[in-house]
């Protein structure tokens, strides 16, 4: 049984070596420019939903000015009034939010436009502090080292790996005032090494 089954392997490399060489040798009547060479290609890769949605995103950088984080909510902002929500309800619902959690079609509307119109339209962090980077936490080590080479105490990588926790157990004000006045200064070294 085994023999048979080498015999028919075999058997088959023979026929894919011969029908490799007949293509290219001088008795099929085709020349060396005419010759095909088998290719394996792959389509481009489509884009998903996901994908698009988020390249029609802007992207924060580290040096982006309110005025310019204003401006790049334009279309986020439409987003919303085209679902009947002006930027301003969203905070009266976080107020309102705060003294008495809001429930209802109505609140459950404006969940909906927001979930919607965040995911497509809402600016998107620094890629240095995007959790879609794997270098993201790099970026954040190295914030806090520069910090505490400029004299921020008590400051250490957040939980979530991506922000700083000033101030440590001790809820230092002086470690939270100068780490808050000194990390756009840090964040701007560490990018400019990278």
């Amino acid at each position: 049984m085994r023999r048979s089954q080498a015999l028919v392997v075999a058997a088959v490399a023979l026929t894919a070596l011969s029908a490799c060489a007949g293509g290219s040798g001088s008795g099929s009547g085709k020349t060396e420019g005419d010759a095909k060479v088998a290719t394996l290609t792959s389509a481009a890769p489509q884009k998903t939903e996901k994908a698009e949605k988020a390249a029609q995103r802007p992207r924060e950088r580290l040096d982006t000015t309110p005025e310019e984080f204003e401006a790049m909510l334009g279309p986020y902002n439409k987003c919303l009034k085209e679902r009947g929500y002006a930027p301003d309800d969203l905070k009266r619902k976080a107020v309102s939010d705060a003294a008495a959690p809001a429930v209802g079609p109505a609140s459950e509307a404006m969940d909906e436009a927001y979930r919607v119109c965040e995911a497509q339209f809402y600016p998107l962090p620094p890629w240095e502090k995007d959790p879609a980077n794997p270098e993201a936490r790099d970026f954040a080590v190295a914030v806090v080292k520069c910090l505490k080479n400029k004299g921020v105490k008590y400051v250490e990588v957040a939980e979530d790996g991506l922000s700083y926790a000033l101030g440590g157990d001790q809820n230092d004000r002086r470690s939270i005032t100068m780490g808050m006045d000194l990390a756009p200064e840090c964040e701007r070294e560490v990018a400019a090494k990278n």
